[in-house]
């Protein structure tokens, strides 16, 4: 089987690289190869793609900077997503494409559905879904997978800030009323692997939802990371209101992920099993 992989160093596109199992060959495409700040740019390189699914791993997640430059995260999340999509439809190719649970306004207790109407807060979720939206209307041969919360042992997450924040503090005072469900970028990675051959054989696509289990607000995850590492750091609870950033947050980025588990067999992943690896791979190689 042989696959296309937009993304080479984020965490998902770290994982797919390094998770690809034997008798998939990928063929991974960088800014180098594709800059999803120019989408025709993106178009192009797509569409000389051979390939049996496409998996685009590939995001401005800059959450807070695209409130002051909706633009590139426009460009990036949206018109190139929208591009490569295109492009997928002119050679037949399936795509695997990873969105967030950014896209919902994050009010109530109830966990999204993949068919819950969208109102997404700021310039990130918006940028999003330009690029969903850009998918559904070039071709059906597709899987959107909403997921939150994701952290590895690379690039820049939350477990990473924690530990730094812990070395240099006692105290750390964490957000507890935004809960969601943290997702280790290797089950990502593996459900997208997953979904690309699936696509490749002929099943349906949609949109789904994919997130780690059980669902956590910030302050209890950083509990559990400090819990396993055993640093003492104290973590007090505040609301939201006291920790204001440029970009509203959702309060609630539950997920229903009963679907993807219904449709493709891929179960929602125990976040602090996947945290203890990660925490050991951060130990054996630290930065």
């Amino acid at each position: 089987m042989k696959l296309a992989l937009f993304g080479r160093t984020g965490q998902v596109a770290t994982e797919v690289r390094r998770r690809a199992p034997d008798g998939v060959k990928l063929d991974v495409f960088g800014r180098d190869e594709a800059d999803f700040n120019v989408p025709d740019d993106v178009f192009e390189a797509a569409r000389q793609i051979r390939a049996d699914a496409v998996i685009n791993a590939v995001a401005h997640t800059a959450v807070d900077t695209a409130e002051t430059e909706p633009n590139v995260a426009n460009a990036v999340n949206g018109l190139s997503v929208k591009a490569l999509a295109e492009a997928c439809a002119e050679t037949g190719i399936p795509l695997v494409h990873i969105s967030t649970d950014y896209v919902f306004a994050g009010d109530g207790a109830r966990a999204w559905t993949p068919e819950d109407p969208t109102h997404p807060l700021g310039a990130y979720g918006r940028s999003k879904l330009i690029g969903e939206a850009g998918i559904r209307a070039a071709t059906t041969r597709h899987v959107i997978l909403r997921t939150s919360w994701v952290f590895s042992a690379h690039g820049a997450n939350f477990v990473k800030t924690m530990l730094r924040l812990a070395a240099e503090r006692d105290e750390l005072r964490i957000v507890a009323d935004q809960v969601g469900g943290p997702t280790p970028a290797c089950a990502i990675a593996d459900a997208c692997l997953t979904l690309a051959r699936a696509l490749a054989d002929g099943s349906a696509g949609g949109t789904y939802h994919f997130s780690g289990a059980p669902d956590a607000s910030w302050s209890e995850f950083a509990r559990e990371i400090f819990r396993q590492t055993n640093l003492p750091t104290r973590v007090t609870d505040i609301p939201t209101s006291e920790y204001p950033t440029p970009a509203q947050r959702p309060l609630n980025s539950r997920l229903e992920c009963s679907s993807l588990q219904a449709d493709f067999g891929i179960v929602r992943p125990d976040w602090r099993a996947a945290l203890h690896d990660v925490l050991t791979e951060l130990k054996a190689t630290p930065e």
